[in-house]
This record gives structure tokens, C-alpha cells and sequence, in this order.
């Protein structure tokens, strides 16, 4: 099973390159808590980053999944996408994040604890 790290603060970009190469290769897979601001980032899913939050004192309704990539653009290094995503009752039917402001809280924890794009 590929680690899991909890970030309080910014990663250390040695540890992001491991995270990324023992898991994908090109990208990890990560889950924000929006309202504590700490991030799950690495594992093979996004259901066991999410785990580890619940398990550490988050709440459901505040964990959205990504995946990052290191090396490309800003406005293209995050992808909203996860399985952890899909909320009707959220109004968020399918598994990219639609929410403009949900979007915004998770790019600016992404930025300031993974990073916003840049080469490993």
C-alpha cells in the first residue's frame, strides 16, 4: 500500500517526488479537508486518503478529492476529480468538483501545502 502524509504545512519537495513515483508516476492523489485546511496526500485512492482525514477528525462534507501534477502549468497542475466527489446531495452529482468556491479553497491549499505545478 502506497503511504499516505498528512499536511499541516508545506511538503518538502523530495518527499512529494517520492510520494509521486512510488505511486503513479506523474501525479498523486490527494483529499483537502476545506475546513481544517490540512490535505491527505498520496495512496493508490482517494477513499483511503479520505480515511485517514475522517479517522484524524475531519468531517465528510468537508473532504473533496484531486489529483496533482507536478511539472505542468498552474491552471492545469490540479484536477478536480474523484470517485469521494460524487454528491447529489450536495448538489455535486459526478465526480468532478463543480462548486466555483469549493474549487478555490482547495487551489489555494493545493498551492500552499503541495504546490502549483511546479517540476519535481
Amino acid at each position: 500500500m502506497a503511504e499516505i502524509e498528512i499536511l499541516h504545512e508545506r511538503i518538502a519537495t523530495d518527499d512529494l517526488r517520492r510520494l509521486v513515483l512510488d505511486g503513479f508516476g506523474d501525479m498523486v492523489k490527494y483529499v483537502v479537508d476545506v475546513e481544517r485546511g490540512v490535505i491527505a496526500v498520496g495512496g493508490q485512492l482517494h477513499a483511503d486518503a479520505e480515511a485517514l482525514l475522517l479517522d484524524s477528525g475531519s468531517r465528510q462534507e468537508n473532504l473533496w478529492g484531486a489529483n496533482y501534477y507536478p511539472g505542468t502549468p498552474p491552471e492545469k497542475c490540479i484536477e478536480f476529480t474523484s470517485l469521494i466527489n460524487i454528491r447529489p446531495a450536495r448538489l455535486n452529482p459526478g465526480m468532478e468538483l463543480e462548486d466555483p468556491e469549493l474549487r478555490e479553497r482547495v487551489r489555494a491549499l493545493t498551492s500552499a501545502l503541495i504546490g502549483r505545478g511546479e517540476a519535481l
